[in-house]
Formats: structure tokens, sequence, C-alpha cells
């Protein structure tokens, strides 16, 4: 590849160009690290929601649910 000479004009909107290619990774990033945040929280939450569950049925004891049901009519 030749080398060409930039201009200051091209260089000025290179490095325009390139702030602003930053930017938007930089923003990608916080998004990216935020929806692993969301994982995280989500799998905690998955944890306690089935904990909670198993306390539940443990509360239930040898005995099982009571249902009503309503009657048809």
């Amino acid at each position: 590849m030749d080398q060409k000479d930039l201009s200051d004009r091209q260089f000025e909107a290179l490095l325009e160009r390139l702030d602003r290619i930053a930017v938007e990774l930089a923003r990608l990033n916080r998004r990216q690290e935020a929806e692993e945040g969301f994982l995280r929280v989500a799998a905690e939450l998955r944890s306690l929601n089935e904990s909670m569950q198993a306390l539940a049925y443990a509360a239930l004891g040898q005995s099982g649910p009571t249902v009503r049901r309503r009657r048809a009519g």
C-alpha cells in the first residue's frame, strides 16, 4: 500500500471519526456490562424462587395442599 500524506483537513476528519467510534464502543461496553449484571440478577432470582418453592412445600408437610373447587352451576 502506498503511503499518502494526509492533509490537515483529512487528518481532522479521520480523528473525528475515530472519536465517534470510541464513543460508540464505550456505549456498547456499558450496555454489555449492564446485561451481564441483569443475567446475574436473573440467576439469583431463579435460585431464590426455587428456594421459596422448596420452603413452601416443606411447610405443607405430609398432607399436601387443600384445594377448593367451585361447583358448576
